[in-house]
């Protein structure tokens, strides 16, 4: 009987699985080994794409005449401060006494590729079998399941097919795009920025973030505040005072009006003192036409998945993308939670019918003792399959992230930061077994000689899952979700007893001046739930939950993406606030590709060649089909460019926007 060999991704991981098999693990350099199984792991990736030179010593010359690059057979080579790694794998794949290979890489797109190169490179010989264990958590039971679940190899080729065509596709436009543009527009671009040379790096999908926030910052700026009046009276129930706001409608003498800034304001000062003159001459009695009262429900959010963990945490704890990412990872290899790299924001059903082990291990979990009492006396994980945050068919490769109820000991050790967003995504957890949060609404329209003032507000009456989460904050006198004011307990109960014909008296009126604002900036975690959803910032969560497909990038990949792109300084990130915007050299970038390759700036493309890489990893494209597609694309685009005389036009776009970085280019 020959041996099993286990390849982890990281010496971390492979530490966990050595301790899963029970076994008595021997430490060599490089690998684990006892008389059953040998336990080895990469460092990340331990072979990369060669560089376009060794093709051919022509590449490593910059020159139009060579472009597009695209090599018929890729080349591929051992990356080499990490060779020693490389050749301890190689070695233990082809050892005589292994039998069976068991891949223990990251259960996703990117782990799936990191094995396949190394048994590439390696040139893995005999007949062994291949097994692929893919896990949601490194609990032991889990890495335990993954092995004894474990499917062939040969499971995963149509999504190893997608691993290698994205990095293909990267590669390929990422040298041909960065080189022709760089031949095109370096020497104009580095002319305007005082450099000697500027190299432009361009890519799928970092090309089209830069356009999404240089987009954005133009829009900021071709704004024009336009003022508009509202007007607002002084109402009365029972001797509490309270705000009533005009609208224009139906019966109005405004109505249609061109006078009108929408249905509630004027544009113009004058015509809302018309209004208030009007209104004055009469008795200072409105008659109360309408009281309607409602219950209203609000039901715990969704779950997280990486994209909605990152965008909390940039609001709440002011920190980027992929330090989130890199504390999430942190806290799944202490296996405190579940895998991080996930866009599902719901749970399996197998997952579900398991909850009460996750449940029960959180009973250690000080802070949230006090919350476990409620779900055990009621019961409320009973069932869970049967609800919202249930359904297998939108998870693709892994449920939403969860704590585990695992590794607690380990929350000691790490930062104030992490433990953090380990609350965090506990008591997202646990909220989903709260029931909802109760308001109740009162809206009230009240007249006065025809014209129609109203009022809404609206209480708390049960908590319901805000236990958990906290109550959402209040700013003067508002929620910050919603537009009814907040009344205090007396007032409330005033209007609870208002009825339908009552005279409600009126103190005064006043004008209350606006302006209407710009487009807000992205900050990183707009940034990343933009790319989730294909360039739209949808607001709503509930929506962003209906119309997700493919995205921008992957859930792996987009805080790389942003970070690198800020590396590189087409962007710019404030970290105190986490608000991003282009710098001068981004924005130049951004005209140079709008007047050349524009597509690779439209969300849509992106994303339909995110949603491509799906399909073959589903099996409903072949790679050829893909790849032809690709190759057109980049071929059609690059003979474009090369007949393109437009240097003119970016001496234009840079006239433009320079005077908005004036002061920071003299820093």
């Amino acid at each position: 009987m020959g041996k099993s060999l286990y390849i982890a991704e990281k010496p971390s991981v492979a530490q966990e699985f050595a301790k899963a098999l029970q076994q008595n693990m021997r430490r060599r350099d490089g690998w684990l080994e006892s008389d059953e199984s040998i336990v080895t792991w990469c460092v990340g990736h331990l072979v990369t794409m060669s560089y376009p030179e060794a093709y051919d010593p022509k590449y490593k010359k910059w020159s139009l005449s060579t472009l597009p690059f695209l090599p018929k057979e890729f080349k591929y080579e051992v990356i080499p401060n990490v060779k020693k790694q490389f050749d301890i794998v190689s070695g233990l794949l082809n050892r005589e006494d292994v039998d069976t290979i068991y891949v223990c890489t990251d259960s996703g797109r990117e782990g799936e590729y990191i094995y396949r190169l190394v048994e590439q490179m390696a040139g893995v010989r005999g007949k062994k079998k291949r097994k692929r264990v893919w896990i949601d958590s490194q609990t032991e039971e889990e890495i335990l399941r993954g092995i004894r679940e474990a499917k062939d190899l040969s499971a995963y080729d149509n999504l190893s097919d997608s691993a290698y065509l994205r990095a293909k596709e990267d590669y390929l436009m990422g040298i041909t795009f960065s080189r022709l543009l760089t031949l095109k527009y370096g020497n104009s671009i580095a002319g305007f920025l005082h450099k000697n040379y500027v190299v432009l790096s361009a890519g799928r999908v970092m090309t089209c973030v830069l356009g999404m926030v240089v987009r954005r910052e133009r829009e900021i700026r071709e704004f024009v505040k336009t003022p508009f009046y509202r007007v607002l009276a002084d109402l009365e129930a029972g001797g509490a005072g309270f705000t009533g706001e005009w609208k224009a409608v139906k019966g109005s003498r405004y109505e249609m009006s061109p006078k009108l800034y929408r249905e509630n304001g004027f544009k113009e000062r004058k015509t809302a003192q018309e209004l208030i003159d009007y209104l004055s001459e009469s008795s200072r009695e409105g008659e109360l036409v309408s009281i309607e009262k409602k219950k209203e429900k609000k039901n715990p959010p969704l779950l997280f998945n990486l994209a909605e963990l990152q965008n909390e945490c940039s609001k709440r704890f002011k920190i980027s993308p992929d330090e989130t990412l890199r504390i999430v990872q942190e806290l799944y290899e202490k296996k405190l939670v579940t895998y991080p790299r996930t866009d599902a924001r719901v749970l399996s059903t197998a997952v579900a019918k398991e909850i009460h082990k996750n449940l029960n291990g959180l009973a250690k979990y000080e802070p949230v003792s006090g919350l476990l009492g409620y779900i055990a006396k009621e019961r409320t994980h009973k069932g869970l399959e049967k609800t919202r945050y249930v359904n297998d068919s939108q998870i693709t490769d892994h449920y939403a992230i969860i704590p585990t109820g695992q590794g607690l000991p380990a929350l000691k050790s790490v930062s104030g930061t992490a433990q953090g967003v380990y609350d965090l995504i506990v008591k997202r957890f646990l909220s989903i077994f709260y029931p909802p949060a109760v308001y109740q609404k009162v809206s009230l329209e009240v007249v006065l000689k025809g014209e129609h003032f109203f009022s809404s507000f609206k209480v708390l009456t049960e908590e319901g899952f805000y236990k958990v989460t906290g109550i959402p904050g209040t700013k003067k006198g508002k929620t910050e979700e919603d537009e009814e004011t907040v009344p205090d307990a007396e007032l409330f109960a005033r209007i609870q007893t208002l009825r339908k014909g009552d005279r409600i008296p009126i103190k005064g009126f006043e004008i209350k001046e606006g302006e209407t604002s710009p487009p807000k900036r992205y900050n990183s975690g707009s940034m990343i739930l933009a790319m989730e959803n294909a360039g739209q910032l949808i607001e709503d969560e509930e929506l962003r939950a209906q119309i997700k497909g493919s995205g921008i990038g992957t859930s792996a990949t987009r805080a790389e993406i942003l970070k690198k792109l800020i590396h590189i300084k087409y962007l710019s990130l404030n970290k105190k606030t986490q608000v991003i915007t282009p710098t001068l050299m981004g924005e130049l970038i951004y005209d140079a590709v709008d007047h050349s390759i524009r597509s690779l700036l439209n969300p849509e493309l992106t994303a339909s060649w995110e949603k491509g890489l799906t399909l073959v990893a589903e099996g409903k494209i072949t790679s050829e089909e893909y790849m032809q597609k690709l190759e057109h694309f980049i071929i059609v685009r690059t003979n474009g460019v090369i007949g393109l005389n437009n240097q003119y036009q970016l001496k234009a776009c840079y006239d433009k926007v320079s005077p908005y970085y004036k002061s920071s280019q003299k820093s």
